[in-house]
């Protein structure tokens, strides 16, 4: 299922087996929560390269359906997509009051967005959920607490839960699974929980790993909590998990945190903060974080990155994809989107072959080293007109 090839320092090179095909890791996906990643297409997905993307079950669930979903193929043929699919359970949405009615011993109430109507996902319904939508790598159902304002008690409470719900999302899963051939099997992967602290997160850790599962994933980050916090927790779960099982760093998408984790040893990705950053302005490139929406870009003729190749960056002007962004235009959030996943893509790809090549600190250093600069506004024309003008008037 998962075979670790090449280790330079905490970073590892491996491949990921599921039935749908292999995929090489360390590897970042799309979040297309709904089957489709937002002002992005399947087409658009092929040719950036991507490998894998991320939807979820509770959502699939409401509309259209599992077994609607299942009638028309699963999840890969309905989007005609050629990559790996992953589904969340939908426990993501419990911090979110809009969604959450109430969490019991027994399982979760959510509240649909689309008509306000009642359900309760229990692990083995959400698991029925995920096996019927055919998805290539299923999560277990979780709590994920929020990171604002919670008791260390109640991240003590989301342990407890995670933790049997866990165990009875493994016997369902495993008996749905019953009689299928291994690889045509659907993976399924465990849940840790415990926030950034680490007798909480060892407590989770312990209680997954007796149920080996296919792969491990850090949950609950990315919530706004201390990054230095953050990298002690992944750090934790790799040390604490065997070699030959995948680490799933959840909800995480910018580009430093990402080969921060890399460096720790997590090899899996996931979040929409590339796409949602790129329908705000905030675009990924080798220079480091370029703010779109300032002023100061409104007559730049110049690509987004001059050193990039993707379809955006070779056909549009900076100054063109700000005004449409202004404008709040689909094309906009299309050739931005496009081009932040197309980054992190490629900037993938690199880590991938660094790895092989012994050389992933070097590359890691030299995209910190731009985004820290981009960062303090070196390249800011803005910020340091302003921060001459200070030093002349005092």
């Amino acid at each position: 299922m998962f075979k670790l090839i090449k280790k330079d320092g905490g970073a590892r090179f491996g491949l990921l087996t599921t039935k749908s095909g292999a995929v090489e890791t360390p590897f970042f996906m799309a979040v297309a929560t709904k089957l489709a990643v937002k002002h992005i297409s399947s087409t658009d997905l092929k040719e950036m390269g991507n490998s894998a993307v991320i939807s979820n079950a509770f959502i699939l669930h409401l509309r259209p359906g599992e077994k609607e979903i299942k009638k028309l193929g699963g999840i890969k043929k309905l989007m005609n997509y050629s990559g790996i699919n992953f589904t969340d359970s939908g426990g993501f949405q419990m911090y979110k009051e809009v969604f959450l009615m109430g969490t019991s011993d027994e399982g979760v109430v959510f509240r649909s967005p689309f008509d306000g109507s009642k359900h309760m996902i229990t692990p083995e319904k959400d698991m029925e959920i995920q096996v019927s939508l055919g998805s290539d790598v299923a999560m277990c159902l979780d709590v994920m607490p929020n990171f604002h304002g919670v008791k260390k008690s109640e991240i003590e409470d989301a342990v407890h839960r995670t933790s049997i719900w866990a165990v009875r999302c493994k016997k369902s899963h495993d008996f749905l699974q019953k009689g299928i051939p291994e690889k045509n099997r659907q993976l399924l992967f465990g849940i840790s929980q415990g926030g950034v602290y680490p007798d909480l997160r060892m407590k989770s850790i312990n209680a997954l790993l007796g149920l080996d599962f296919d792969g491990y994933s850090v949950g609950g980050m990315g919530m706004g909590e201390p990054k230095e916090a953050q990298y002690k927790i992944i750090s934790l779960q790799r040390k604490f998990m065997p070699d030959e099982k995948p680490l799933y760093l959840m909800g995480i998408g910018s580009p430093v945190e990402l080969l921060e984790a890399v460096e720790r040893g997590a090899d899996i990705f996931d979040s929409r903060f590339p796409t949602q950053n790129a329908r705000r302005g905030t675009i990924f490139t080798s220079g480091g974080k370029l703010r779109l929406l300032r002023r100061q870009y409104a007559l730049d003729k110049t690509p987004l990155d001059k050193k990039c190749s993707c379809f955006v960056c070779r056909n549009y002007s900076r100054a063109y994809i700000r005004y449409q962004l202004l404008q709040k235009e689909g094309v906009g959030f299309r050739l931005a989107s496009f081009h932040n996943l197309y980054y992190l893509t490629k900037l993938m790809e690199q880590v991938r072959e660094s790895i092989k090549n012994g050389n992933f600190k070097e590359l890691k250093k030299r995209v910190v080293k731009a985004y820290e600069k981009a960062e303090k506004g070196v390249n800011c024309p803005e910020l340091k007109q302003w921060a001459l003008r200070k030093t002349e008037h005092g």
